[in-house]
């Protein structure tokens, strides 16, 4: 029951705490630093390679932002899902069949929030780019996404902490 409750609390309180505790340290900045000058390039590169006008623009910055944040916040209860599961199926530790149960159906509801968000991102873009604007842009963002996976596997194979900084504007490399 300890447990349990445990668990409960540290699904409900980690987006609260992250939010909370400011990134004031240097790599929490530098992070946040990086991430800014990550999407000025890419707003930039999606407005010239769609050439898009300025209202354009400016309404798929804010559709991305409002979008954004709110995958953010899916994110944070998905990975305090994904941490309590892991704490639940701890080696030599009995794991309990109703918060395992609970955790599973999160987990789910974030995945199915996210595929929504997904669908409703769509629609509003599809309100005011063309249908080959949207294409374009959907790819790019699959090539963005793709190229960032990439680079947190090869981080993960290093065992670095240090970010490198995505290649906007190329293609991913795949390897032979």
């Amino acid at each position: 029951m300890k447990r349990l409750l445990w668990v409960a609390l540290v699904v409900a309180a980690t987006p609260t705490i992250s939010a909370q505790n400011p990134s004031d340290t240097s790599d929490g900045a530098e992070a946040q630093q990086l991430r800014h000058e990550l999407r000025q390039r890419w707003n930039e590169r999606v407005r010239q390679d769609l050439r898009l006008s300025g209202d354009q623009a400016a309404k798929l910055q804010a559709t991305e932002d409002r979008y954004l944040e709110q995958r953010r916040d899916i994110a944070r209860r998905q990975r305090a899902v994904n941490e309590a599961l892991r704490g639940q199926l701890q080696p030599g530790f009995p794991a309990d069949a109703d918060s395992l149960r609970k955790l599973r159906d999160a987990r789910e509801r974030n995945r199915a929030t996210f595929a929504q968000l997904d669908q409703d991102e769509n629609k509003e873009i599809s309100g005011y780019l063309s249908p080959v604007q949207h294409a374009r842009y959907q790819m790019m963002r699959e090539q963005l996404r793709s190229r960032i996976l990439e680079i947190r596997e090869r981080r993960r194979a290093r065992g670095q902490s240090a970010r490198p900084r995505p290649r906007m504007g190329r293609e991913p490399r795949r390897r032979p």
